[in-house]
């Protein structure tokens, strides 16, 4: 099993900011998404979020997660897709740095996004 808190703080404070040159605002929004992903798996298998492991977070947590995000916290599906687009980040990540759960990342990144309505051109007249 491979231990989920040394990979994730590399991702959050060496390759987004120096090796991705995301802002400082995309960093503290994927560390809000991750914090909330931490809590939420942590009390769902009964275990502290430093026992966490990286094989816990499979496709089913995810989804629970993002369903969680979506009615239990009533995040609208804009919000929804921008924790999965985090999520994914961390686990194209996690493809390079460990072998072993390249399936897993696999799997994880194959989650699709929703579908969202497209806001109307309100500038616009017909003439």
């Amino acid at each position: 099993m491979t231990a989920l808190a040394p990979h994730l703080s590399a991702y959050l404070r060496e390759h987004l900011p120096r090796e991705r040159a995301v802002s400082p605002h995309t960093v503290k929004t994927y560390a809000n998404c991750f914090v909330l992903l931490v809590q939420f798996a942590a009390d769902r298998l009964k275990r502290r979020p430093t026992d966490l492991e990286i094989e816990a977070l499979g496709p089913d947590m995810i989804m629970a997660f993002l369903d969680h995000v979506e009615t239990g916290r009533g995040s609208c599906v804009r919000t929804r897709n921008g924790r999965l687009a985090a999520i994914r980040s961390f686990f194209r990540y996690i493809e390079y740095r460990i072998p072993a759960c390249l399936d897993l990342a696999l799997r994880v990144r194959s989650i699709p996004t929703k579908k969202t309505d497209k806001a109307l051109i309100d500038y616009l007249d017909r003439a």
